[in-house]
Protein backbone atom coordinates (compact mmCIF):
# COMPACT_ATOMS: atom_id res chain seq x y z
CA UNK A 1 0.00 0.00 0.00
CA UNK A 2 1.41 3.42 -0.97
CA UNK A 3 2.21 5.81 1.84
CA UNK A 4 -0.12 8.85 1.94
CA UNK A 5 1.31 12.13 0.71
CA UNK A 6 1.86 15.00 3.13
CA UNK A 7 -1.38 16.66 2.01
CA UNK A 8 -3.27 13.39 2.42
CA UNK A 9 -1.75 12.94 5.89
CA UNK A 10 -2.89 16.42 6.87
CA UNK A 11 -6.41 15.68 5.66
CA UNK A 12 -6.45 12.39 7.60
CA UNK A 13 -5.20 14.14 10.74
CA UNK A 14 -7.85 16.81 10.35
CA UNK A 15 -10.64 14.27 9.87
CA UNK A 16 -9.60 12.47 13.06
CA UNK A 17 -9.61 15.70 15.07
CA UNK A 18 -13.02 16.63 13.70
CA UNK A 19 -14.30 13.16 14.62
CA UNK A 20 -13.02 13.69 18.17
CA UNK A 21 -14.75 17.07 18.13
CA UNK A 22 -17.99 15.30 17.26
CA UNK A 23 -17.57 12.85 20.16
CA UNK A 24 -15.92 9.81 18.52
CA UNK A 25 -14.44 7.15 20.79
CA UNK A 26 -10.84 8.03 21.71
CA UNK A 27 -9.53 4.45 21.46
CA UNK A 28 -11.21 3.95 18.08
CA UNK A 29 -9.53 7.08 16.72
CA UNK A 30 -6.18 5.96 18.15
CA UNK A 31 -6.51 2.62 16.35
CA UNK A 32 -7.42 4.38 13.09
CA UNK A 33 -4.39 6.61 13.52
CA UNK A 34 -2.08 3.62 13.99
CA UNK A 35 -3.50 1.93 10.89
CA UNK A 36 -3.52 4.89 8.55
CA UNK A 37 -0.79 7.22 9.69
CA UNK A 38 2.17 5.53 11.32
CA UNK A 39 4.32 8.47 12.28
CA UNK A 40 3.64 12.19 12.04
CA UNK A 41 5.86 15.19 12.57
CA UNK A 42 5.26 17.99 15.04
CA UNK A 43 5.20 20.37 12.09
CA UNK A 44 2.31 18.48 10.48
CA UNK A 45 0.29 18.67 13.71
CA UNK A 46 0.86 22.43 13.97
CA UNK A 47 -0.15 22.85 10.31
CA UNK A 48 -3.29 20.81 10.92
CA UNK A 49 -4.24 23.00 13.92
CA UNK A 50 -3.72 26.11 11.81
CA UNK A 51 -5.86 24.73 8.99
CA UNK A 52 -8.71 23.89 11.35
CA UNK A 53 -8.71 27.44 12.74
CA UNK A 54 -8.53 28.93 9.25
CA UNK A 55 -11.57 26.85 8.26
CA UNK A 56 -13.64 28.19 11.13
CA UNK A 57 -13.16 25.88 14.12
CA UNK A 58 -12.91 28.32 17.07
CA UNK A 59 -9.51 28.64 18.75
CA UNK A 60 -11.15 27.85 22.10
CA UNK A 61 -12.40 24.50 20.75
CA UNK A 62 -9.06 23.60 19.18
CA UNK A 63 -7.44 24.34 22.54
CA UNK A 64 -9.98 22.19 24.37
CA UNK A 65 -9.15 19.32 22.02
CA UNK A 66 -5.40 19.87 22.27
CA UNK A 67 -4.77 17.39 25.09
CA UNK A 68 -6.96 14.82 23.38
CA UNK A 69 -5.30 14.97 20.01
CA UNK A 70 -1.81 15.02 21.55
CA UNK A 71 -2.72 11.82 23.41
CA UNK A 72 -3.83 10.31 20.09
CA UNK A 73 -0.66 11.24 18.26
CA UNK A 74 2.02 11.11 20.95
CA UNK A 75 2.91 7.45 20.44
CA UNK A 76 3.47 8.11 16.75
CA UNK A 77 5.22 11.45 16.95
CA UNK A 78 8.46 11.41 15.03
CA UNK A 79 11.55 12.51 16.88
CA UNK A 80 13.61 13.60 13.89
CA UNK A 81 17.29 14.37 14.17
CA UNK A 82 17.50 17.90 15.48
CA UNK A 83 20.49 20.17 15.21
CA UNK A 84 22.79 19.90 18.19
CA UNK A 85 21.52 22.56 20.59
CA UNK A 86 24.40 24.35 22.23
CA UNK A 87 23.97 26.13 25.59
CA UNK A 88 22.77 29.63 24.83
CA UNK A 89 20.52 28.71 21.91
CA UNK A 90 16.98 29.80 22.90
CA UNK A 91 15.58 26.26 22.59
CA UNK A 92 18.38 24.85 24.76
CA UNK A 93 17.55 27.53 27.34
CA UNK A 94 13.82 26.76 27.22
CA UNK A 95 14.40 23.02 27.67
CA UNK A 96 16.87 23.69 30.49
CA UNK A 97 14.23 25.81 32.22
CA UNK A 98 11.68 23.00 31.86
CA UNK A 99 14.15 20.57 33.44
CA UNK A 100 14.83 22.91 36.38
CA UNK A 101 11.12 23.61 36.83
CA UNK A 102 10.30 19.91 36.81
CA UNK A 103 12.95 19.29 39.48
CA UNK A 104 11.40 22.05 41.60
CA UNK A 105 7.95 20.49 41.18
CA UNK A 106 9.40 17.23 42.56
CA UNK A 107 10.72 19.11 45.61
CA UNK A 108 7.29 20.66 46.07
CA UNK A 109 5.65 17.25 45.96
CA UNK A 110 8.00 15.97 48.64
CA UNK A 111 7.14 18.89 50.91
CA UNK A 112 3.41 18.43 50.28
CA UNK A 113 3.55 14.88 51.63
CA UNK A 114 4.79 16.25 54.97
CA UNK A 115 1.95 18.70 55.52
CA UNK A 116 0.57 19.87 57.96
CA UNK A 117 4.06 20.09 59.52
CA UNK A 118 4.70 23.89 59.81
CA UNK A 119 8.27 23.47 58.54
CA UNK A 120 6.96 21.64 55.47
CA UNK A 121 4.46 24.46 54.87
CA UNK A 122 7.34 26.96 54.89
CA UNK A 123 9.18 24.86 52.30
CA UNK A 124 6.01 24.66 50.17
CA UNK A 125 5.73 28.45 50.27
CA UNK A 126 9.36 28.92 49.34
CA UNK A 127 9.23 26.40 46.47
CA UNK A 128 5.91 27.79 45.23
CA UNK A 129 7.36 31.29 45.12
CA UNK A 130 10.28 30.08 43.02
CA UNK A 131 8.03 28.06 40.72
CA UNK A 132 6.06 31.18 39.78
CA UNK A 133 9.04 32.13 37.64
CA UNK A 134 7.44 29.89 34.97
CA UNK A 135 5.72 33.12 33.88
CA UNK A 136 9.01 34.28 32.34
CA UNK A 137 8.99 31.28 29.99
CA UNK A 138 5.46 32.05 28.86
CA UNK A 139 6.21 35.75 28.35
CA UNK A 140 9.25 34.95 26.20
CA UNK A 141 7.18 32.53 24.13
CA UNK A 142 4.31 35.00 23.70
CA UNK A 143 6.38 38.11 22.98
CA UNK A 144 9.47 36.68 21.24
CA UNK A 145 8.94 33.19 19.81
CA UNK A 146 5.31 33.58 18.72
CA UNK A 147 5.89 36.79 16.70
CA UNK A 148 8.60 35.11 14.63
CA UNK A 149 6.45 32.02 14.08
CA UNK A 150 3.59 34.24 12.92
CA UNK A 151 5.86 35.84 10.32
CA UNK A 152 6.16 32.35 8.82
CA UNK A 153 2.39 31.85 8.85
CA UNK A 154 2.29 29.74 12.03
CA UNK A 155 -0.40 31.56 14.03
CA UNK A 156 -3.09 29.00 14.84
CA UNK A 157 -0.95 26.87 17.19
CA UNK A 158 0.38 29.97 18.94
CA UNK A 159 -3.17 31.15 19.67
CA UNK A 160 -4.04 27.72 21.04
CA UNK A 161 -0.95 27.66 23.26
CA UNK A 162 -1.47 31.19 24.57
CA UNK A 163 -4.93 30.14 25.70
CA UNK A 164 -3.39 27.17 27.53
CA UNK A 165 -0.89 29.55 29.15
CA UNK A 166 -3.76 31.56 30.60
CA UNK A 167 -5.43 28.44 31.99
CA UNK A 168 -2.17 27.43 33.71
CA UNK A 169 -1.72 30.96 35.05
CA UNK A 170 -5.18 30.80 36.62
CA UNK A 171 -4.36 27.44 38.21
CA UNK A 172 -1.08 28.85 39.53
CA UNK A 173 -2.95 31.74 41.18
CA UNK A 174 -5.38 29.28 42.77
CA UNK A 175 -2.44 27.24 44.09
CA UNK A 176 -0.77 30.37 45.52
CA UNK A 177 -4.00 31.38 47.28
CA UNK A 178 -4.34 27.90 48.78
CA UNK A 179 -0.73 28.01 49.98
CA UNK A 180 -1.32 31.37 51.64
CA UNK A 181 -4.42 30.00 53.40
CA UNK A 182 -2.35 27.06 54.67
CA UNK A 183 -5.00 24.28 54.61
CA UNK A 184 -3.22 21.07 53.40
CA UNK A 185 -6.04 19.47 51.38
CA UNK A 186 -6.89 22.52 49.22
CA UNK A 187 -3.15 23.03 48.69
CA UNK A 188 -2.71 19.47 47.42
CA UNK A 189 -5.79 19.66 45.19
CA UNK A 190 -4.77 22.99 43.64
CA UNK A 191 -1.21 21.77 43.16
CA UNK A 192 -2.31 18.56 41.43
CA UNK A 193 -4.36 20.45 38.82
CA UNK A 194 -1.64 23.01 38.17
CA UNK A 195 1.30 20.59 38.06
CA UNK A 196 -0.49 18.21 35.69
CA UNK A 197 -1.00 20.96 33.15
CA UNK A 198 2.50 22.34 33.65
CA UNK A 199 3.99 18.97 32.77
CA UNK A 200 1.59 18.54 29.85
CA UNK A 201 2.87 21.88 28.57
CA UNK A 202 6.47 20.62 28.81
CA UNK A 203 5.47 17.80 26.44
CA UNK A 204 3.68 20.10 23.98
CA UNK A 205 6.60 22.51 23.93
CA UNK A 206 9.36 19.97 23.50
CA UNK A 207 7.57 17.66 21.06
CA UNK A 208 5.48 20.09 18.99
CA UNK A 209 6.26 23.79 19.48
CA UNK A 210 10.06 23.75 19.56
CA UNK A 211 10.52 21.22 16.70
CA UNK A 212 8.13 23.32 14.60
CA UNK A 213 10.06 26.50 15.43
CA UNK A 214 13.39 24.84 14.64
CA UNK A 215 12.00 23.86 11.26
CA UNK A 216 10.80 27.31 10.21
CA UNK A 217 12.93 29.94 11.99
CA UNK A 218 16.27 31.08 10.60
CA UNK A 219 19.47 31.33 12.60
CA UNK A 220 19.19 35.13 12.40
CA UNK A 221 15.72 34.93 13.98
CA UNK A 222 16.96 32.68 16.78
CA UNK A 223 19.76 35.17 17.41
CA UNK A 224 17.24 38.02 17.63
CA UNK A 225 15.23 36.00 20.18
CA UNK A 226 18.37 35.35 22.21
CA UNK A 227 19.37 39.01 22.17
CA UNK A 228 15.95 40.19 23.39
CA UNK A 229 15.38 37.49 26.04
CA UNK A 230 17.33 39.16 28.84
CA UNK A 231 14.76 41.95 29.07
CA UNK A 232 12.08 39.47 30.20
CA UNK A 233 14.33 37.14 32.19
CA UNK A 234 14.57 33.40 32.78
CA UNK A 235 13.03 30.74 34.99
CA UNK A 236 15.35 29.38 37.72
CA UNK A 237 18.46 29.16 35.49
CA UNK A 238 21.04 31.29 33.77
CA UNK A 239 21.37 30.54 30.06
CA UNK A 240 24.65 29.34 28.62
CA UNK A 241 26.80 31.41 26.30
CA UNK A 242 28.44 28.80 24.08
CA UNK A 243 26.07 29.29 21.12
CA UNK A 244 27.65 31.90 18.84
CA UNK A 245 25.98 31.73 15.42
CA UNK A 246 27.83 33.10 12.43
CA UNK A 247 25.16 35.47 11.16
CA UNK A 248 26.53 38.17 8.80
CA UNK A 249 25.85 41.71 9.94
CA UNK A 250 23.70 42.36 6.87
CA UNK A 251 21.37 39.46 7.83
CA UNK A 252 20.96 40.32 11.51
CA UNK A 253 17.50 41.33 12.67
CA UNK A 254 18.11 44.52 14.58
CA UNK A 255 15.54 45.87 16.99
CA UNK A 256 14.19 49.21 15.76
CA UNK A 257 16.23 51.99 17.37
CA UNK A 258 16.62 55.71 17.14
CA UNK A 259 20.28 55.54 16.14
CA UNK A 260 21.47 58.62 14.27
CA UNK A 261 18.00 60.17 13.86
CA UNK A 262 19.39 63.53 15.01
CA UNK A 263 21.19 63.67 11.68
CA UNK A 264 17.84 64.48 10.09
CA UNK A 265 17.30 67.62 12.17
CA UNK A 266 14.24 68.75 14.07
CA UNK A 267 10.59 67.88 13.64
CA UNK A 268 7.98 70.60 13.15
CA UNK A 269 4.94 69.67 15.24
CA UNK A 270 1.44 71.19 15.42
CA UNK A 271 2.78 73.54 18.10
CA UNK A 272 6.53 73.84 18.57
CA UNK A 273 9.64 72.21 17.16
CA UNK A 274 11.49 69.28 18.78
CA UNK A 275 14.39 67.07 17.87
CA UNK A 276 13.76 63.31 17.51
CA UNK A 277 15.81 62.79 20.67
CA UNK A 278 13.63 65.22 22.61
CA UNK A 279 10.46 63.51 21.37
CA UNK A 280 11.83 60.15 22.48
CA UNK A 281 12.81 61.50 25.91
CA UNK A 282 9.37 63.04 26.44
CA UNK A 283 7.53 59.84 25.51
CA UNK A 284 9.82 57.64 27.63
CA UNK A 285 9.40 59.86 30.71
CA UNK A 286 5.62 60.05 30.66
CA UNK A 287 4.20 58.28 33.77
CA UNK A 288 2.22 55.90 31.57
CA UNK A 289 2.66 53.37 28.77
CA UNK A 290 1.88 54.29 25.17
CA UNK A 291 1.48 51.98 22.18
CA UNK A 292 0.64 52.99 18.62
CA UNK A 293 -1.03 50.76 16.01
CA UNK A 294 -1.26 51.96 12.41
CA UNK A 295 -4.30 51.90 10.11
CA UNK A 296 -3.42 48.32 9.07
CA UNK A 297 -3.49 47.10 12.71
CA UNK A 298 0.31 46.70 12.83
CA UNK A 299 2.17 47.73 15.99
CA UNK A 300 4.54 50.58 15.04
CA UNK A 301 5.64 52.01 18.38
CA UNK A 302 5.60 51.58 22.14
CA UNK A 303 7.17 53.80 24.78
CA UNK A 304 10.13 52.18 26.50
CA UNK A 305 9.26 53.91 29.77
CA UNK A 306 12.02 54.79 32.21
CA UNK A 307 9.49 54.06 34.96
CA UNK A 308 9.14 50.42 33.86
CA UNK A 309 6.35 49.11 31.67
CA UNK A 310 3.10 47.83 33.15
CA UNK A 311 2.57 45.19 30.45
CA UNK A 312 5.39 43.32 28.76
CA UNK A 313 6.55 44.56 25.35
CA UNK A 314 9.61 43.56 23.33
CA UNK A 315 10.93 44.99 20.05
CA UNK A 316 9.75 41.83 18.27
CA UNK A 317 6.17 43.14 18.38
CA UNK A 318 7.03 45.96 15.98
CA UNK A 319 5.21 45.13 12.76
CA UNK A 320 3.09 42.43 14.45
CA UNK A 321 -0.68 42.48 14.08
CA UNK A 322 -2.05 43.90 17.32
CA UNK A 323 -4.73 41.18 17.48
CA UNK A 324 -1.93 38.62 18.00
CA UNK A 325 -0.48 40.63 20.90
CA UNK A 326 -3.46 39.75 23.13
CA UNK A 327 -4.66 36.46 24.63
CA UNK A 328 -7.22 34.65 22.43
CA UNK A 329 -9.96 35.20 25.03
CA UNK A 330 -9.73 39.00 24.61
CA UNK A 331 -9.01 39.11 20.87
CA UNK A 332 -12.67 39.70 19.98
CA UNK A 333 -12.73 42.80 22.20
CA UNK A 334 -9.64 44.23 20.49
CA UNK A 335 -11.18 43.52 17.08
CA UNK A 336 -14.47 45.19 18.06
CA UNK A 337 -12.60 48.34 19.16
CA UNK A 338 -10.57 48.51 15.95
CA UNK A 339 -13.62 47.86 13.78
CA UNK A 340 -15.46 50.69 15.53
CA UNK A 341 -12.51 53.04 15.07
CA UNK A 342 -12.18 52.13 11.40
CA UNK A 343 -15.88 52.50 10.49
CA UNK A 344 -16.30 55.68 12.54
CA UNK A 345 -18.83 54.37 15.06
CA UNK A 346 -16.38 54.68 17.95
CA UNK A 347 -13.66 57.18 18.86
CA UNK A 348 -12.48 55.82 22.19
CA UNK A 349 -12.71 52.87 24.58
CA UNK A 350 -11.93 52.70 28.27
CA UNK A 351 -11.31 49.92 30.80
CA UNK A 352 -10.05 49.64 34.36
CA UNK A 353 -8.79 46.51 36.12
CA UNK A 354 -6.92 45.45 39.25
CA UNK A 355 -3.73 43.43 38.82
CA UNK A 356 -1.29 42.49 41.53
CA UNK A 357 -3.00 44.88 43.94
CA UNK A 358 -2.64 47.81 41.52
CA UNK A 359 -5.49 49.73 39.85
CA UNK A 360 -4.85 50.13 36.12
CA UNK A 361 -6.64 52.52 33.77
CA UNK A 362 -6.49 51.51 30.07
CA UNK A 363 -7.71 53.78 27.28
CA UNK A 364 -7.79 53.59 23.50
CA UNK A 365 -8.29 56.45 21.03
CA UNK A 366 -8.83 56.46 17.28
CA UNK A 367 -6.33 58.71 15.51
CA UNK A 368 -7.66 60.55 12.47
CA UNK A 369 -5.89 63.02 10.20
CA UNK A 370 -7.14 66.51 9.24
CA UNK A 371 -9.39 64.98 6.58
CA UNK A 372 -10.95 62.54 9.04
CA UNK A 373 -9.20 59.46 7.62
CA UNK A 374 -8.43 56.75 10.18
CA UNK A 375 -4.65 56.54 10.68
CA UNK A 376 -4.37 54.19 13.62
CA UNK A 377 -5.04 53.72 17.33
CA UNK A 378 -3.34 54.90 20.49
CA UNK A 379 -3.32 52.78 23.66
CA UNK A 380 -2.50 54.46 26.99
CA UNK A 381 -2.12 52.41 30.17
CA UNK A 382 -1.64 54.09 33.53
CA UNK A 383 -1.21 52.80 37.08
CA UNK A 384 -3.55 55.13 38.98
CA UNK A 385 -3.38 53.39 42.36
CA UNK A 386 -1.73 56.32 44.16
CA UNK A 387 -3.81 58.91 42.27
CA UNK A 388 -7.05 57.29 43.46
CA UNK A 389 -5.78 57.42 47.05
CA UNK A 390 -5.06 61.18 47.04
CA UNK A 391 -6.95 63.31 49.56
CA UNK A 392 -6.91 66.93 50.66
CA UNK A 393 -4.43 69.32 49.03
CA UNK A 394 -0.69 69.59 48.41
CA UNK A 395 0.53 73.09 47.55
CA UNK A 396 4.16 72.91 48.68
CA UNK A 397 7.11 70.95 47.35
CA UNK A 398 7.93 68.47 50.09
CA UNK A 399 9.34 64.94 49.81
Amino acid sequence: MNQPTMQERKELLKSMILDLHRGADLEEVKQRFRTLMGHVSAFEISQMEQQLIAEGLPVEEVRALCDVHVSVFEEGLQTPDQPELIPGHPVHTLKYENFALNELLSLLEGALTQLPDPRALERVRAYAGQAMQFERIYLRKEHLLFPFLEKHGVSGPTQVMWGLHDQIRAQARAFQQAVEAGDPEPIRAAYAAWAENMRAMFYKEENILYPTALKVLSEAEWLAIQEQSDEIGYCLIRPGDAWKPNVPAAERIAAPTQAATDLYGQVALQVGVLSPQQIDLILRHLPLDISFVDENDAVRYYSDSVHGRIFTRTPSVIGRKVQNCHPPKSMHIVQAILDGFRNGTRDQAEFWITMGGRFLHIRYWALRDDKGAYRGALEVTQDVTEIRALEGQKRLLDD
